[in-house]
């Protein structure tokens, strides 16, 4: 595990990046806003409806451009209906620094007994089955279902991080970076990441 930590002026920094090495990959968790940065792909916590909708949904939409994006997305609903939980899907990335966006749509949380865990492995699980069909090298996803959808957060960062491992070692992709919006976040994804990795 390698950490960044820096200091100028006597000022110790904090780390917002930390990084694993997996087999012949590596996992990165950071802080940060997923759509200022450049991956070959970028992981969408998206609805069924691929609607668009408020937190990391809603500003992919906007970076991206609201009318390109859903134009894309309701191509996809046109052709194949709703996109059920735990299922991916591909666009272009449009005004992104990335170059694709995957939608994924993870479990809305209830009480952990409507089969939420696997629904939260195959969002990741089949996004990086997507990343791999599409020769994606670096892939960043969010914490899937941990904003309005209301999942406990150490409890997906293990089902995340444990999925994510996996892919890495089965060569996958090259690269996956988790990016984390707040400090408390990336605090908690932090602490799993030592006990799963």
């Amino acid at each position: 595990m390698d950490g960044l930590a820096f200091a100028a002026c006597g000022l110790i920094f904090r780390t917002i990046m930390q990084t694993w090495n997996i087999s012949t990959g590596r996992l990165v968790i950071r802080q940060g806003d997923i759509t200022t940065l450049a991956f070959d792909a970028i992981v969408n916590a998206a609805n069924t409806r691929l609607a668009g909708g408020g937190g990391v949904d809603g500003a992919i939409h906007q970076t991206a451009g609201i009318v390109e994006l859903q134009t894309a997305c309701q191509n996809i609903i046109k052709k194949n209906g709703t996109l059920p939980t735990g299922m991916a899907v591909i666009t272009p990335g449009f005004g992104l620094p990335s170059h694709s966006i995957i939608h994924t749509v993870g479990p809305i949380w209830r009480d952990g007994k409507n089969d939420e865990p696997a629904k939260l492995g195959s969002a990741y699980a089949h996004s990086l089955k997507l990343a791999q069909a599409h020769a994606i090298g670096t892939i960043a996803f969010p914490a899937i279902s941990c904003g309005a959808y209301g999942y406990p957060v150490e409890d997906a960062a293990r089902i995340a991080l444990s999925t994510l491992k996996q892919g890495l070692e089965a060569n996958m992709v090259r690269e996956i970076s988790m990016v984390l919006h707040d400090d408390a976040a990336y605090d908690t994804w932090i602490a799993i990441a030592e006990e799963v990795l």
